[in-house]
């Protein structure tokens, strides 16, 4: 079941999250204290990513793309969890900063490389991950929706455009037998996401969901797989 939400309801969590003068410079998530850096969606305002990030099978031994970093979390996590080779991209430079961060302070800061980029846009075209990774921001609205900060990209996908993106370009860097996986969350349009999908030449495949009390009310969060039709 989808669940629709505000969007101006959400853009007053973003700008609190930008300005808002009680938020700590650090958070404990998945029994580990992180840095946050202003600027940077902080990862407990929701349960998204302390349950993705303990959904996602990451590849031990093999290589970790992960698109929209964020604070790093999850592609620190990846490289704790055994991936020898962890790539982070983000289209915001304080999340590059804040993931770097983290990498340094968890002792991973020679498996995990973190990169400003517009989607895949940094990364060479030689460039190869057993697994893709990325917690979209799954709250749609129409094209044309004023981004007006850098958080907002973390949150609103307007059209759905960042999404096509991310399924039609990774094609060109998935290792031979690599996963390509999505996390997203019931206030997602599933449908609207198997149209992209499809259109791409990819099918759906839920590998798990969790549900997840929250503030407002249940959230239920899944991990999404595609694969070649």
């Amino acid at each position: 079941m989808t669940f629709k939400e505000d969007p101006e309801t959400v853009a007053r969590t973003l700008r609190h999250a930008l300005v808002g003068d009680d938020l700590p410079d650090s958070f404990t998530l998945l029994g580990r204290e992180w840095s946050l850096h202003r600027g940077v969606w902080p990862s407990t305002l929701s349960a998204a990513t302390e349950v993705l990030a303990s959904m996602v099978p990451y590849p031990e031994g093999g290589s970790f793309l992960e698109v929209g970093c964020g604070t790093g979390v999850i592609a620190v996590t990846a490289a704790l969890s055994g991936c020898t080779s962890v790539t982070a991209l983000d289209i915001n430079e304080k999340a590059i900063a804040n993931t770097v961060a983290n990498a340094e302070r968890h002792g991973v800061s020679d498996r995990v490389r973190a990169l400003h980029s517009d989607m895949y846009t940094a990364l060479a075209p030689t460039d190869r991950f057993d697994t893709i990774f990325w917690n979209v921001p799954w709250t749609y609205v129409e094209d044309g929706y004023a981004l007006s900060t850098d958080l907002h990209t973390a949150v609103f996908d307007p059209g759905y455009r960042g999404q096509a993106r991310y399924l039609a370009g990774a094609h060109e860097h998935l290792a031979d037998g690599g996963r390509l996986l999505l996390g997203t969350a019931d206030l997602g349009d599933r449908e609207r996401l198997d149209a992209v999908a499809e259109q791409t030449g990819l099918r759906v495949e839920l590998l798990r969901s969790v549900r997840r009390i929250e503030e407002v009310r249940v959230m239920e969060y899944y991990m999404l797989e595609l694969h070649p039709k």
